[in-house]
C-alpha cells in the first residue's frame, strides 16, 4: 500500500462521487463526540525554511492550518510537521475565532509532536481537553474530526484496520502506528487531524492515501510515551536499540547456524556506540527474547494490548531512554542474557542527518566557493524525484552511511559557485565530496574552516573526491576580495556561518 506524507498539502485530498460531488456522512455519534468543538482548536502557523543550496537565503514564506488537541494542563497537541520551521503560531478557537497567539513548549519530530501553549492561558477557559485512548483494537471504530468554516464539526467515521510499527515521516523511526479506513474529505485546515474513539484521543492523523481511503495515526501509546519525557527534568524523546536483523525462515540458516530454538532473528548490524554495541550484541547473534517476550523468526512478539508485532516497539516505545531491558541471546550454541541500557540517537553522530529543521544549515564559503555538510534536506532540493535525479555519490553516502566507518564524520561536499575572479574556469564544479583542505583530512564543516588558517604555500588547496581532484585557490586574493564578495550576493557579515 502506498502511503502519501501530508508534507506539501494543506489539505487532505478529497472524496468525490461519480459526478463530482462531494458527499458527507453524519453518523449518530456518542455525546463525547458531538461535543469535539470544545477539545479543538485551529491552528495556523505561517513557516519558513531556509534553502540547502543557498543556506544564507530562506525561502518563500507558507502557511499551514490544522486542528490542535487540546490535553490537559493548558497544552495543545499537533504533529511536528505542522509547526516545522514556524515563524508564527496562531490559535483559534472554532466557534467564536477568538484567537492567541502559541509558543512551542516541546517537539519532536522523531515522533512527529509538538506541544503548544497559548500565550495567553486564560484562551483556553471552558474548554474540556482529551484524555488518551488506551484500548483500541483491530476493528474498533473511530472519528476524524475536521471543521467547517462556520466552526461545526465534521465527523468521518472509519475503522482500524492495523497496528503496527511503521516509519514516521521525518526520521523513519519505527514506531507505533494506528492505520484507519476512512472516506476523508477536504475540509478547512486538515494538515493535523485529531482522531477520537468513544470521547477519547486515539491519535493525530499525519498520511493519508486517498486512493486506499487509508490514514495513519501517530499512535496514542506514541503520545503517552512523549508526554511521559515532557514531565521530566530532562527530555530523553524515544530510545533505539542500534541493529538491524533479518528473519530465520530459512531452514538451511538456521542450520548453518546451528539454532534449533523455534524463533529468534539473525542481527546482520550493528550500529557503532549504540545501546546494543555497548551491551556486547555482536552480529552473528540470534535475538531469542526481549524483556521475557519471546521473539518469532519474523521479530515479532505476542503484545498484549496489540497482538503480534516487532519487538522494537518495546524498545522504542514502552520503554524510555535509560531503561534497561533484557535480551536473549543465541550465540556459538550457548544461551546468554544481556541487559541493553536503552538510549536515544545522538544526533550530533549522524553522518547525514535526515532533517534539519527549526536552524540554518552550516556552511562555509571560500572564494565565492561554496560548502556544505550533507543531509537528506539538501538532497530533497532535487524534487521528489531526489533518489533518481541528486548526484548519486551523495545519495549513496546518505543512503549507505551506516555502512561507513564509525570516524568518517560528517560528508562535506562543494555544492555549487559563486561567479567570482576567483571561480573562473571551475564553473563546472560542483556537488563534488571535499578530502583533504591544505593537507587536512576534513570530517565536519569545523574542519573545513579550521584548515582554511593554514594556506599551502599561499594557495587554498582542496582535493576532492572526483575529477579534477586538487584545486588551487590564491590565499590572499580570497582575503582581498571578501567584503565585495558580501555586498555582491547579500552574504552574512561573515564568510564562515558554522
Amino acid at each position: 500500500m502506498t502511503m502519501r506524507p501530508l508534507l506539501l498539502a494543506l489539505t487532505l485530498a478529497f472524496v468525490a462521487n461519480a459526478h463530482g460531488a462531494s458527499t458527507l456522512i453524519r453518523p449518530k455519534l456518542p455525546p463525547a463526540v458531538e461535543t469535539g468543538n470544545n477539545s479543538v482548536l485551529r491552528v495556523n502557523s505561517t513557516n519558513q525554511a531556509y534553502d540547502f543550496l543557498r543556506p544564507w537565503m530562506k525561502k518563500a514564506p507558507f502557511s499551514r492550518r490544522g486542528l490542535g488537541a487540546l490535553i490537559g494542563g493548558g497544552r495543545i497537541l499537533v504533529t511536528a510537521e505542522l509547526i516545522a520551521n514556524n515563524t508564527f503560531i496562531e490559535l483559534e478557537k472554532a466557534t467564536t475565532a477568538e484567537k492567541s497567539s502559541a509558543i512551542v513548549e516541546r517537539v519532536d519530530y522523531d515522533a512527529n509532536l509538538a506541544i503548544l501553549r497559548p500565550v495567553d492561558p486564560a484562551f483556553l477557559a471552558g474548554m474540556k481537553p482529551l484524555e488518551l485512548d488506551k484500548g483500541v483494537r483491530v476493528g474498533d471504530r473511530a472519528t476524524v474530526l475536521q471543521l467547517e468554516p462556520n466552526g461545526e464539526i465534521a465527523q468521518t467515521p472509519g475503522t482500524v484496520t492495523s497496528i503496527t510499527v511503521g516509519g514516521y515521516p521525518l526520521d523513519g523511526m519505527g514506531l507505533l502506528l494506528f492505520r484507519i479506513g476512512a472516506p476523508m474529505q477536504q475540509r478547512d485546515g486538515s494538515f493535523t487531524l485529531p482522531a477520537v474513539r468513544d470521547g477519547l484521543l486515539l491519535g493525530l492523523l499525519m498520511r493519508y492515501d486517498s486512493r486506499s481511503q487509508t490514514a495513519d495515526l501517530v499512535s496514542s501509546p506514541v503520545i503517552k510515551h512523549f508526554l511521559q519525557e515532557t514531565s521530566r527534568p530532562i527530555y530523553g524523546g524515544f530510545a533505539r536499540a542500534g541493529l538491524s536483523f533479518s528473519v530465520t525462515r530459512d531452514p538451511q540458516l538456521r542450520r548453518y547456524i546451528g539454532l534449533i530454538e523455534p524463533g529468534g532473528v539473525y542481527v546482520t548490524d550493528i550500529l557503532a556506540a549504540s545501546p546494543a554495541d555497548k551491551a556486547g550484541i555482536r552480529k552473528g547473534d540470534v535475538i531469542l527474547a526481549v524483556n521475557g517476550r519471546t521473539i518469532d523468526q519474523d521479530g515479532n512478539y505476542e503484545d498484549p494490548d496489540f497482538g503480534r508485532i516487532a519487538f522494537s516497539h518495546l524498545t522504542n516505545t514502552v520503554f524510555h531512554p535509560g531503561d534497561t531491558v533484557p535480551f536473549k541471546i543465541f550465540r556459538s550454541g550457548k544461551i546468554l542474557e544481556l541487559p541493553v541500557v536503552l538510549e536515544a540517537r545522538d544526533r550530533s553522530k549522524i553522518i547525514s542527518e535526515s532533517y534539519v529543521v527549526d536552524r540554518a544549515p552550516r556552511f562555509v564559503i571560500l572564494g565565492g566557493f561554496v560548502f556544505l555538510e550533507l543531509s537528506r534536506p539538501c538532497l530533497q532540493e532535487w524534487g521528489a524525484e531526489w533518489v533518481k535525479n541528486a548526484p548519486q555519490r551523495l545519495v549513496f553516502y546518505d543512503a549507505f552511511q551506516h555502512e561507513l566507518p564509525p570516524d568518517r564524520g560528517k560528508i562535506v561536499f562543494l555544492a555549487h559557485l559563486l561567479p567570482t575572479k576567483e571561480t573562473l574556469g571551475y564553473e563546472e564544479l560542483g556537488n563534488m565530496v571535499v578530502a583533504k583542505l591544505n593537507g587536512r583530512p576534513i570530517k565536519s564543516l569545523d574542519d573545513l574552516a579550521e584548515a582554511a588558517k593554514f594556506p599551502v604555500n599561499g594557495f587554498q588547496k582542496i582535493e576532492l573526491e572526483e575529477d579534477p581532484g586538487v584545486v588551487f585557490l590564491d590565499a590572499a586574493k580570497i582575503e582581498a576580495n571578501r567584503d565585495a564578495l558580501i555586498r555582491e550576493y547579500a552574504l552574512p557579515a561573515t564568510l564562515q556561518q558554522l
